[in-house]
């Protein structure tokens, strides 16, 4: 039994990393090729006459929009007014959302004022209040962002702090932690990766409400150029519109992910688990 044992490898210990190298040069590999495949495709399906170019234009005629709306300028005001907007409203969102679900889970009578707004609020179509929003406050394009986004920041707070184990904070109090040391040694730290959940789901959703309004409200930005271009029918605009928001939102989208490893890489969640 002990040559077997000594035989056999260590199963908490991977042999090594070639066959895991090369599953992922694999994936790489596969990735870009179906996006290479993609592109042409949509190329050829676009100059094959099958649709016209107001329909669906050539991605050549795309990229050489955007290309034109950078060297004018446009493409960066544009870009940077929407970005202001979705990241203001989000930084608010971030803030004021965390503080109030904080507050529902810890206090009986913030519960009881802010359960029932959220509990109505967060399923409905927060867009709707954009006539509302516009009658009191004018053209406020950030104020229906927050509405909008805020809600799955609170959810997420109140749902982490609630679900974080009576025996951390049991033990904590036992060994002498003040209210305060309780909150930002045990309750924060263990509530974090499912509050940067619902952060991960209010940036895009900010995002997406911005251009929404800008759209609806007019103005300067992404949404609205594609609205200008919509107008006078400019086909390629708006398909250059298109592109140029899910570049951002991907950015946005990846960048809230990194921030993610970076802020949990003492989680559990941030050791890559060896499977073979």
């Amino acid at each position: 039994m002990a040559r077997l044992a000594q035989a056999l490898p260590d199963s908490g210990e991977p042999p090594n990393g070639t066959p895991e190298k090369a599953a992922r040069f694999a994936y790489a590999l596969v990735w870009g090729f179906a996006r290479i495949f993609s592109v042409v495709a949509l190329e050829v399906l676009a100059r094959s006459g099958t649709f016209t170019p107001f329909q669906l234009p050539a991605l050549s005629a795309v990229l050489e929009r955007i290309w034109n709306d950078a060297v004018s300028g446009d493409l960066w005001i544009n870009s940077a007014l929407t970005l202001y907007r979705a990241l203001t409203a989000f930084a608010i969102c971030a803030i004021g959302g965390v503080l109030i679900g904080m507050a529902m889970s810890r206090n009986v009578f913030a519960n009881w004022f802010f359960d029932p707004i959220v509990s109505v609020g967060f399923p409905m179509p927060k867009i709707a209040f954009l006539p509302v929003v516009i009658l009191w406050l004018g053209v406020s394009k950030i104020t229906i962002i927050v509405i909008d986004a805020i809600f799955p920041v609170i959810a997420a707070t109140v749902i982490a702090i609630q679900g974080v184990e009576r025996e951390l904070i049991w033990s904590a109090r036992n060994m002498g932690a003040t209210n305060r040391e309780l909150l930002h040694q045990i309750i924060l730290p263990a509530a974090l990766p499912q509050i940067l959940t619902g952060l991960q789901v209010a940036l895009p959703l900010s995002l997406i409400v911005a251009v929404v309004a800008e759209m609806l409200m007019g103005g300067y930005g992404l949404g609205g150029a594609m609205m200008t271009a919509s107008r006078f029918a400019n086909s390629t605009s708006v398909f250059a519109g298109i592109v140029e928001i899910a570049v951002v939102g991907f950015v946005l989208v990846k960048a809230m992910a990194l921030l993610r490893r970076r802020l949990l890489i003492w989680h559990q969640e941030a050791v890559q688990p060896y499977t073979q």
